[in-house]
């Protein structure tokens, strides 16, 4: 990862691997943490909270990947360090309302849609705009930068031109005011 930083000109202490542990026991997620692994990925909500409870015991910063329907909202708002997969005002008001009773303040990724894939999940572009109002006014939960999910590509160089466009689009909202704390996390 270090070598993979410097040839593209990163400081490697900004990259962070998250291990995506759905689908695997808390065995091996507490085999990985004694590896030196500290972020761990799920994306079901229930087998996470299940997860979480039996490793109370280790600092382990959650992330919620894939798609948050809003009624799971209030369990998921408390229970992980970073959502990031938000698409909707409407789910950033739930989260934080869920994590501000709870306690807690999770950072949220905004997913944009840049391939328009029926079959993934995300916001338009020209409506992440309306999601940076929604968090202007949270009170736990903050929205820390922005994701995408590109179509599987048949090579990684397939999959470059849209993450390039994420970072035009993150350096656009920059220079048009969005508060920099917004976007630190690509």
């Amino acid at each position: 990862m270090a070598a993979a930083a410097g040839t593209a000109g990163r400081d490697p202490s900004s990259v962070r691997l998250v291990a995506v542990s759905k689908t695997f026991p808390a065995e091996a997620v507490r085999s990985a943490f004694a590896a030196g692994q500290r972020d761990f990925g799920e994306n079901r909500v229930q087998e996470a909270l299940q997860k979480i409870g039996e490793t109370t015991d280790l600092t382990i910063r959650w992330h919620l990947l894939g798609h948050l329907q809003s009624n799971k909202a209030r369990k998921a708002g408390p229970a992980f360090a970073m959502v990031q997969s938000v698409d909707s005002a409407e789910l950033i008001q739930k989260l934080d309302a869920a994590a501000a009773e709870a306690g807690s303040a999770p950072e949220l990724l905004i997913q944009v849609d840049l391939a328009g894939e029926a079959t993934k999940f995300g916001v338009p572009p020209a409506e992440v705009p309306r999601l940076f109002e929604a968090a202007a006014a949270s009170r736990a939960a903050r929205v820390v930068g922005l994701m995408t999910l590109p179509p599987v590509p048949d090579t990684p160089e397939d999959a470059r031109p849209y993450f390039r466009r994420l970072r035009e689009l993150k350096d656009q909202w920059l220079a048009a005011g969005v508060p920099a704390p917004m976007l630190r996390e690509l």
